[in-house]
């Protein structure tokens, strides 16, 4: 009898403690359910910061691509220019020296006309 007493007496003490209602489950897990609501909220917001510099970062690596393709577009534009430059610059020297030659054939054209003039007035005179 002893040992049954004493089997029931463990046994009630067993399930005495082993036993957890589902409002004691409620207030232990309530706590948790807030805290991994509010820590989902910051990754969700963490995420669309990361995925907003993730786009920036695609738009930076476009202009730095247009800028890179800019300057290229520059660089033969300023080679054009030069080029074009350099072949006024020989067109003027050309021009010039034609101007030079014309002027010195309109003194050679003036002198001949003079003295045709001269011959002419020689001529009258006669």
């Amino acid at each position: 009898m002893k040992k049954i007493v004493l089997s029931a007496l463990v046994l009630s003490f067993i399930f005495s403690f082993g036993c957890a209602t589902k409002d004691y489950v409620k207030q232990q897990t309530d706590p948790l359910l807030e805290r991994i609501s509010k820590l989902e909220s910051r990754v969700s917001n963490i995420e669309s910061k990361i995925n907003a510099l993730e786009s920036k970062t695609v738009d930076i690596d476009a202009a730095k691509k247009d800028a890179a393709e800019a300057k290229a577009l520059a660089q033969d534009a300023m080679k054009a220019a030069k080029d074009c430059c350099e072949k006024a610059e020989a067109a003027a020297k050309r021009a010039e020296a034609a101007a030079d030659r014309a002027e010195d054939a309109l003194k050679k054209a003036e002198k001949a006309a003079e003295k045709a003039k001269k011959a002419f007035e020689l001529e009258q005179k006669k």
